[in-house]
């Protein structure tokens, strides 16, 4: 029973897909960049060192929604065995007696692992929710009591972000179903979720005074959690990676298969990038710059972390050996959020402080 109400809605999936990709060809690049903005990446390189020096609170929730959003996603993955369309429409029985729709491939289409729920809705999901609280919670503190303008434009800002919040995931949920990555339950799960993660952390106060003790022993606790997981599964005859063999024998383009779409490539950057944010908040440089909240260092420090992740971004590792690769990302990652909040804020604060004496 449960087998064909799966194989409906799923069929439902393909045969929307199928849609999409015949009556909006010509939207294509527009979806196609819709899933690469959706990317946890950027939540890292972009939205992360950019909210952390305008206001640090929201820059840390945002670290943790992403990388707690994207572990649950990882377990229940796991859990789910969700099908991809690009691959179940070539070995579901559910087109038997007729011939299956033909969908698409793109390069973004043939991640390797399994597909409910969605990770770049759930990861879009949570972080513009993150952000939207935010904003509202920051305007909310900041307003006049008792002013009917100023309560007037709250409601019209409210009003604008909830609106820009629900198009972004809109556009996200049918990039994902139009490049054949999801089927349509899969990105609303993924929506779903993301809010309740980013809810949960909306009323979580620890994480701004955490020690770099409780960030070790919580980045040990859910690597060992995710590591266990999988050996347990497998010692009970359970491949958690059956979806890699798929992703390699109906992906038109071998090329298009890469590592770093693997379960273990997406929790050990997570990882890394929990860990570097410990280190970072925890380093005597932030120590040292945190107290100076001047205007000129917030606008150098911005600059020059997205200048710099820029750069950073285009090193890639190796993926010959899965190890070295699983590692180097692991580093890679950890560094972004160190650097972010306390390298180049003492090398900023270094040098305004050094133009400022030349120019006394």
């Amino acid at each position: 029973m449960l087998n064909a109400v799966m194989d409906a809605l799923q069929g439902f999936g393909v045969s929307t897909t199928h849609y999409l990709q015949t009556n909006y060809q010509d939207a294509q690049g527009l979806f196609l960049w819709v899933s690469w903005a959706a990317d946890l990446r950027n939540t890292f390189f972009i939205f992360f060192p950019l909210w952390f020096h305008l206001r640090a609170s929201v820059g840390i929730k945002l670290i943790w929604v992403a990388v707690i959003g994207d572990w649950l996603n990882l377990v229940f993955k796991w859990i789910l065995f969700g099908e991809r369309p690009y691959w179940w429409v070539h070995e579901t029985a559910h087109y038997a007696n007729t011939i299956p729709p033909h969908i698409e491939q793109y390069p973004m289409t043939c991640e390797t692992g399994p597909g409910s729920p969605s990770g770049h809705a759930m990861g879009a999901a949570g972080v513009y929710y993150t952000l939207v609280t935010s904003i509202l919670t920051i305007v909310a503190t900041k307003k006049k009591h008792g002013s009917k303008k100023s309560t007037s434009k709250q409601w019209y800002l409210k009003v604008c972000l909830w609106t820009l919040f629900w198009g972004v995931q809109v556009c996200v949920c049918l990039s994902r179903v139009f490049i054949a990555a999801h089927f349509p339950h899969q990105v609303v799960a993924g929506v779903i979720t993301g809010m309740i993660v980013a809810e949960a952390f909306n009323r979580t106060q620890w994480i701004y005074s955490a020690s770099m003790k409780k960030y070790f022993y919580i980045t040990l606790f859910l690597t060992s959690f995710a590591v266990g997981f999988y050996l347990l599964l497998k010692a009970v005859g359970v491949d958690l990676l059956w979806t890699l063999e798929k992703a390699q024998r109906w992906c038109v383009t071998p090329e298009w298969v890469h590592l770093d779409t693997t379960p273990f490539a997406s929790l050990l950057r997570n990882m890394g990038t929990l860990f570097g944010l410990g280190l970072g908040l925890h380093s005597p440089l932030y120590t040292e710059t945190k107290k100076s909240g001047s205007t000129p260092l917030k606008v150098g420090c911005i600059i020059s972390s997205l200048f710099l992740l820029h750069l950073f971004d285009s090193f890639k590792p190796p993926t010959h050996t899965a190890a070295l690769f699983y590692l180097l990302s692991f580093c890679k990652s950890a560094t972004v959020p160190l650097v972010t909040v306390s390298i180049i804020p003492y090398c900023v604060n270094g040098a305004l402080g050094q133009h400022s004496k030349k120019g006394e």
